[in-house]
């Protein structure tokens, strides 16, 4: 499966890389729902939330937990708050088949989300 998230990671297309590791990679949202909205990807395929296997894939959601953590340090906003959301599926608003993790912040979020 190709994805466009696939060709960012091979450096087919341009984005705007704000973290990277041999295994994570994070870039600015090209429509951003925050003034920080950010990206994160595991550079393997894994679909979508329900693909991931716990003891296969534990240590690489642990890596993106942590790489948002030092992203929102980055990007000043780990110390008034950030909201980290992934989508699983067409009902869930899924509309990229990599599993990708959004980082929210710079502003009040709102709950209920969507």
């Amino acid at each position: 499966m190709s994805t466009i998230f696939s060709k960012i990671i091979n450096k087919e297309i341009p984005a705007d890389i704000v973290f990277e590791s041999e295994s994570i990679l994070a870039f600015r949202d090209i429509n951003p729902k925050a003034p920080t909205h950010i990206l994160i990807i595991p550079k393997i395929e894994i679909a979508k939330v329900t693909d991931i296997k716990g003891s296969e894939h534990a240590e690489l959601l642990g890596q993106m937990y942590d790489a948002a953590n030092k992203i929102a340090e980055n990007e000043g906003i780990a110390e008034d708050g950030f909201r980290l959301v992934i989508n699983c599926g067409n009902n869930g608003g899924q509309e990229v088949y990599h599993l990708h993790m959004h980082l929210l912040g710079g502003r009040q979020m709102n709950w209920p989300p969507g």
